[in-house]
């Protein structure tokens, strides 16, 4: 390619160790897999795999190891429409990751490896994130990388969309992923801010808290000309797995259910509904429309939603992706 993908996501692409367990184990408890296999998967690919499905132009910024993991990584997105010319090759250790599925399709994820974590970005790496339309940002980026992409965004001559996902609580993030601090430039710079009940528990203190803050960040930024045009920007989401989720726009929230399908496997499912409203809410248009024809706000949700309900009915974070027709001919079932 000759210029950067309209969207440019930052984040790990790993393989996933995946184990079929009967539970999740307690502290000091055990556990039996009735079958352990291997799946592609990392935030920043989830993301790109999702949005390339939809019919997206979108690009990864990350770095594997030199080893058998990252081998896989880099062979499993040459068989995508992911634009992969930027994840760098480094003589660490590949970021993998362990995952625990029971029967519920819930799940606990433990990560490894540090080829993610030593992730930098270079001049041409800026150049292109300024380039882009679209920048997607994940809380397990080194905190260095994320406040480079976040001075990147902000000091470009016609700034892209910015969207930052907190990903995991802060405890888990420290020495690893985005700092508290830049966290906080985040939620005021992003246009789209989303979180998971976990994340908001251990970065605002709570859902509610979270929602708050969230609104308050909005209002504060309300002073200025807003980055994207349509009803209630900046934007964010509070997700709440089966409860459904909080959209929080132009300072207010709004309550939205979950759709009701029969899990198999939760793993990707937040990775697959930031996904969705990046496409229906920042892309705009329907995979190749104008960035300015962007989705209201319950639209939006419900898309993202529909992404993540279907995902969630195969195994695996990416299998179970699916395309625009997909989508919309859930969405028609359930009447929208």
């Amino acid at each position: 390619m000759t210029g950067p993908p309209p969207v440019l996501a930052v984040g790990a692409a790993v393989i996933d160790e995946w184990y079929a367990v009967s539970n999740l184990p307690e502290p000091d408890g055990g556990t039996f897999a009735s079958e352990v296999t291997t799946a592609f998967g990392g935030v920043g690919a989830n993301v790109c795999v999702a949005l390339d499905r939809l019919g997206r132009d979108v690009g990864l910024v990350s770095r594997v190891g030199d080893d058998e993991y990252g081998e896989r990584a880099r062979e499993y997105l040459a068989d995508t429409g992911v634009d992969a010319s930027r994840v760098s090759v480094g003589d660490d250790p590949s970021t993998r990751s362990v995952i625990l599925s029971d029967p519920d399709g819930e799940r606990a994820i433990v990560t490894a490896g540090e080829s993610f974590r030593r992730l930098r970005l270079d001049d041409a790496d800026r150049e292109a994130l300024a380039a882009a339309e679209t920048v997607f940002l994940t809380g397990y980026t080194p905190d260095a990388v994320s406040r480079a992409v976040l001075d990147t965004v902000e000091s470009a001559a016609d700034p892209p969309a910015l969207v930052f996902d907190l990903s995991g609580s802060v405890k888990e993030l420290v020495g690893r992923g985005t700092e508290p601090e830049t966290v906080r430039r985040l939620l005021h710079a992003a246009d789209l801010f989303v979180a998971d009940d976990v994340a908001a528990a251990a970065y605002f203190g709570g859902p509610d808290a979270a929602v708050e803050r969230v609104a308050a960040a909005q209002r504060a930024r309300g002073g200025s000309e807003p980055s994207l045009t349509g009803d209630g920007w900046p934007r964010a989401v509070l997700t709440h797995g089966a409860d459904g989720m909080t959209a929080v726009a132009g300072g207010e929230g709004t309550e939205f259910d979950a759709f009701d399908v029969d899990v198999i496997d939760a793993t990707g499912a937040g990775d697959s509904f930031t996904a969705g409203l990046i496409d229906r809410w920042i892309a705009g248009g329907d995979g190749g429309g104008s960035r300015r024809e962007r989705a209201g706000v319950a639209d939006g949700v419900r898309f993202a939603a529909a992404v993540a309900a279907i995902n969630c009915t195969s195994r695996f974070a990416q299998p179970g992706l699916p395309t625009r027709g997909e989508v919309e001919a859930f969405l028609a079932e359930r009447g929208f």
